[in-house]
C-alpha cells in the first residue's frame, strides 16, 4: 500500500502537468477555429452612425475577410495582362482556406503567446523571463518587416519577370490561382521566419551558447548560410537578382546580430562585476 501511495505521489505532478497542457491547448485551438470562421465566413461592411462611419461584421461566404485578402493578392501582386486561372474545381475555396488559415495564426499569435508562457515561465529563471518579455516585440517586428518585405518587393519583382519571360516566348500569361497563393503566403512566412536571424543570435548569446567573439570568426559563414537561405525562399525564376537582394540584407541582418550579441555580453559582464562586488 505504501509503495502505491509513493508512486501516485512521484506521478501526480506529471498528470498535473499534462492536464494544463492539454487545457492550454484546447484553448489554443477555440481561439483559432474562432479567427478562422471569423475571417472564413464573414465579411465587413460599413454604416453611417451620425457622422462616423463604422465597419460591422456579416455572414458571407463569398465577401469574407479572406476573399477580400485572396482578391488584394490578384490585384496587387500580378501585373496586367497576366491573369490567374482555375485548374482544379476547388482550388479557389482551398485558396480561401490558406488564407483565413494564416491570418487566424498570425492574429491568435499573442494568445498563443501568452498560454505557451503561463505554461513554460514557472519553470523558468527572473532573468530568462525578463529575457523572454524584451524579445516578444522585436520577434513580432522583424516578422512583420520580413513578410512586408516579400509581399510588396519579392513577390511583385517575380511576377513581372514571369510575365515578361511569358511575352517574350510568346506563351499565354496565365497561372494557376491555388499557385499563386501559395507561393504567396509561402514567401511571406519563410521571410518573416528568415528576419528572425538577429534575434536567434542574440539569444544564443544570451543563453551562453555562443560568444560574439565566435559570431565575428565565423562571418564568411554566416555570409554564406545568409545567401544559402536566399537562395531556399526566393522564388528562383529571377536571374539570381531577388536572391542577391536577400542575401545581402540577411547578412547586413547576421552583423546586426553580432552587434547585439557584443552589447548583451557586455551588459552580462557589467552585471556580473557588479554582483561580485
Amino acid at each position: 500500500m505504501s509503495y502505491q501511495r509513493q508512486t501516485q505521489d512521484k506521478e501526480l505532478p506529471l498528470l498535473e502537468h499534462i492536464k494544463e497542457l492539454a487545457t492550454r491547448i484546447k484553448r489554443i485551438i477555440m481561439i483559432l477555429a474562432f479567427f478562422f470562421m471569423l475571417y472564413f465566413m464573414f465579411g465587413i461592411t460599413f454604416i453611417k452612425v451620425g457622422s462616423f462611419t463604422v465597419p460591422i461584421l456579416y455572414p458571407s461566404l463569398y465577401h469574407s475577410i479572406a476573399v477580400i485578402f485572396v482578391r488584394d493578392f490578384i490585384d496587387r501582386e500580378l501585373p496586367v495582362g497576366l491573369k490567374p486561372i482555375v485548374i482544379n474545381t476547388l482550388d479557389p475555396m482551398f485558396s480561401g482556406l490558406s488564407v483565413a488559415a494564416y491570418l487566424a495564426l498570425f492574429s491568435a499569435s499573442p494568445f498563443i503567446a501568452r498560454e505557451f508562457w503561463a505554461f513554460v515561465a514557472p519553470a523558468l529563471y527572473e532573468r530568462e523571463k525578463k529575457f523572454i518579455r524584451m524579445t516578444i516585440i522585436p520577434a513580432v517586428l522583424l516578422f512583420a518587416a520580413g513578410s512586408a518585405f516579400a509581399y510588396f518587393i519579392i513577390i511583385p519583382f517575380m511576377f513581372l519577370f514571369v510575365y515578361r519571360y511569358d511575352i517574350a516566348l510568346n506563351i499565354d500569361p496565365t497561372l494557376s490561382f491555388k499557385s499563386i497563393v501559395s507561393t504567396i503566403l509561402l514567401l511571406m512566412t519563410a521571410t518573416g521566419i528568415a528576419f528572425e536571424l538577429p534575434l536567434v543570435m542574440a539569444g544564443m548569446t544570451k543563453l551562453g551558447l555562443v560568444k560574439p567573439k565566435t559570431w565575428l570568426q565565423n562571418w564568411r559563414w554566416g555570409v554564406m548560410i545568409s545567401f544559402i537561405i536566399a537562395w531556399i525562399i526566393s522564388p528562383g525564376t529571377t536571374g539570381g537578382l531577388i536572391e542577391t537582394i536577400i542575401g545581402i540584407i540577411l547578412s547586413a541582418l547576421y552583423f546586426a546580430g553580432i552587434g547585439v550579441s557584443y552589447l548583451i555580453a557586455k551588459k552580462s559582464n557589467n552585471l556580473e562585476k557588479v554582483l561580485t562586488k
